[in-house]
């Protein structure tokens, strides 16, 4: 196979070529993932026999890891969906914060969120809500994704009990309890400026454009039907309509703090994992959610539920396909060879480990990975060179952030659940994701100059 910097060109013409094909010539995004996913393999010499296997195996893993909790999700969604449960929670969410700050209150309830459940899981529930709000509140769509999106993103990267952050704490030894405490305080900097401050921008530069979003007959019938449910005398209350989201929240919340929180040898942790498995806490969820909406909803359930699978379809194969994608390029090697060359470069310990991060991240698609790896890489470096452990690991996890390109097969998912186009997937996620981890990577600078100072740092 192709080694070297050539790899790095590849990489670039792989992009492009994506980017062009759905863009400028509307290939259909499905069909251009697998035909660049074939082309770069092609290009880096991948022998014929590993090709295939490649884009087989990147498919169904990320569709094996996500389908379940998407088909229940979206299921869950309408529900909550038809029985007036999102005007419910959106009229509280502007209640509580008004309209101007509304996108920073769902921001928040992702940023908590995000911590136990997984992005697909937030992306699903909130999506929904998003177009919403914006509609009642005529803040831009773009703000709210910004603002719930970085947030959920900064938690997975950042905050235990999540599987990358935990990772990390593992190679790099540390004390979880106080890695906890310093990367939730960083990440919450990093959703002001990745998530609120940029949202605001985004809402402000597409007003000044006099910018209008057409609704595609998916979101028409939507808004007729949540117009319809607001003028309905019979309405689901707050309460009930934060029940049915939370039930699978909270499902999952016990089974990954089971495992932080009770000792391995405890024989309730592998029945409270298996209680808190996304799969199973979006089925219980689902079910939950029939019971609850039952008497608010006219007509058949299960034409409900269907209406929503039916959007489902498309969205699945494209995610997929960007796990495909984002698996080839992580056979190339190319985050390897990133790793290595900046590894050789003499730049400060906490930026080192941050810029790191932020290329694997970026060549391979994979946020666990990017920052597993860095961390295995650097905790000599970070000993030998006197930096706090802890703030070195925060820093690794802020790269774990953002420069989401679509290898990611979750740039898809902001995309298509959220009903929005590329270039504002880039705008919002994409950038604001990368400024996100800049805000995290700055509370880290600031807090390493009182790393003597505060506790548990050295």
């Amino acid at each position: 196979m192709v080694t070297g910097p050539l790899l790095i060109v590849i990489f670039i013409v792989s992009l492009a070529f994506l980017l062009v094909t759905i863009i400028k010539f509307k290939l259909n995004a499905f069909v251009s993932l697998i035909i660049t996913s074939f082309l770069t393999a092609l290009l880096v010499r991948m022998p014929f026999g590993d090709i295939t296997s490649a884009v087989a195996d990147g498919f169904s893993g990320t569709i094996g890891g996500i389908g379940i909790v998407t088909g229940m999700g979206v299921m869950l969604g309408m529900l909550l969906f038809e029985s007036g449960g999102i005007n419910a929670i959106a009229d509280k969410m502007i209640h509580l914060f008004g309209e101007k700050n509304s996108p920073a209150g769902l921001g928040i309830a992702a940023y908590f969120a995000g911590i136990p459940v997984f992005g697909d899981v937030v992306t699903v529930l909130f999506s929904t809500m998003v177009r919403a709000l914006s509609r009642k509140t005529n803040i831009s769509r773009l703000s709210f994704v910004s603002c719930y999106a970085v947030a959920a993103s900064i938690t997975a990267a950042c905050v235990i009990p999540t599987a990358g952050p935990l990772a990390v704490c593992e190679n790099m030894e540390l004390n979880i309890g106080v890695f906890f405490v310093y990367s939730t305080l960083a990440g919450l900097v990093g959703f002001l400026t990745g998530g609120i401050l940029w949202g605001k921008y985004l809402d402000r530069k597409e007003k000044k454009s006099g910018y209008v979003r057409v609704l595609d007959e998916f979101e028409l019938e939507e808004q007729k039907t949540m117009e319809k449910e607001e003028s309905s005398d019979k309405k689901i209350s707050f309460g009930a309509a934060m029940l049915i989201l939370l039930i699978p929240i909270l499902m999952i919340v016990i089974g990954s703090f089971a495992s932080v929180l009770l000792p391995e040898n405890n024989g309730a942790v592998p029945y409270l994992a298996f209680i808190g498995n996304k799969n199973l806490a979006m089925a219980v969820g689902v079910l939950c959610a029939m019971l609850i909406a039952k008497p608010y909803i006219k007509g058949s359930m299960s034409e409900i539920m269907g209406r929503g699978l039916d959007q489902v379809g498309m969205i699945l194969l494209i995610t997929g396909a960007g796990g495909a994608f984002g698996k080839v390029i992580q056979l190339t090697g190319i985050g390897d060879y990133m790793a290595q060359v900046f590894g050789n470069l003499h730049i400060p310990v906490l930026i080192l480990g941050f810029a790191l991060a932020q290329i694997i991240r970026l060549a391979q698609g994979s946020t666990t990975v990017a920052i597993t790896t860095t961390s295995a890489i650097l905790y000599s470096t970070v000993i030998a060179a006197g930096t706090s452990p802890i703030l070195a690991a925060v820093a690794i996890c802020a790269g774990g952030v953002g420069l989401s390109l679509p290898n990611d097969s979750g740039f898809w998912s902001i995309s298509k659940f959220n009903r929005i186009s590329i270039p504002e997937t880039f705008r919002c996620w994409t950038v604001g994701g990368f400024l996100g981890g800049l805000g995290i990577l700055g509370a880290v600078l600031i807090l390493s100059l009182f790393q003597n100072v505060l506790p548990g740092l050295l």
